[in-house]
């Protein structure tokens, strides 16, 4: 974690609108959106983003959250790790996997598929375009939509990495931490 304390804490449920309480349905609920509830407009307009991208995507879940992942890793995320650490294995991510993504592409153990999922992550991340060799390996296995749903993933963790450690949320109990560098 970047910081140790919140800059901008989280509202308890009572301090959290009706409207925005009623949105996020029965808790307990995650320090991200307790945080989020400080700017409710803002946050009813990325709920549905997110939810496309999390819940509504055409890529594969394993796949999302590889990329998502890897994300939390290049952006130095822990909240967004350790959130996503637990829904990749429930994706299917091994604990194996898991540890070698830090180490990237290159690592021993990647499937060819899983390469270039990483390749386009790390292109997208570190200059905002996937080349054009990486593009045409992807399109060998995944569709024009599920290509799109790539780009915007990418997009979408390494925003919401951005607000996560600026705003200095801090993870729930339990969860795991960052590898170190």
């Amino acid at each position: 974690m970047r910081m140790d304390k919140p800059r901008v804490e989280p509202l308890s449920p009572d301090e959290i609108d009706a409207e925005t309480l009623a949105r996020l349905g029965e808790g307990p609920h995650l320090n991200i959106f307790r945080t989020l509830a400080q700017h409710p407009a803002l946050m009813k307009r990325w709920l549905v983003f997110g939810n496309h991208v999390l819940a509504k995507s055409t890529l594969p879940p394993r796949e999302r959250e590889l990329v998502i992942l890897r994300v939390g890793w290049l952006c130095q995320a822990g909240y967004e790790w350790g959130q996503h650490v637990v829904i990749g294995r429930q994706a299917g991510l091994s604990d194996e996997e898991i540890q070698r993504i830090p180490a990237g592409a290159e690592a021993a153990g990647w499937s060819e598929d899983d390469r270039w999922l990483l390749r386009a992550t790390d292109e997208l991340h570190g200059d905002a375009f996937i080349s054009d060799t990486t593009w045409a390996a992807l399109a060998e296995k995944l569709s024009v939509q599920q290509r799109m749903d790539l780009i915007f993933a990418v997009g979408q963790y390494n925003l919401v990495s951005m607000a996560l450690n600026t705003l200095g949320v801090q993870p729930e109990e339990g969860l795991p931490r960052l590898p170190e560098q």
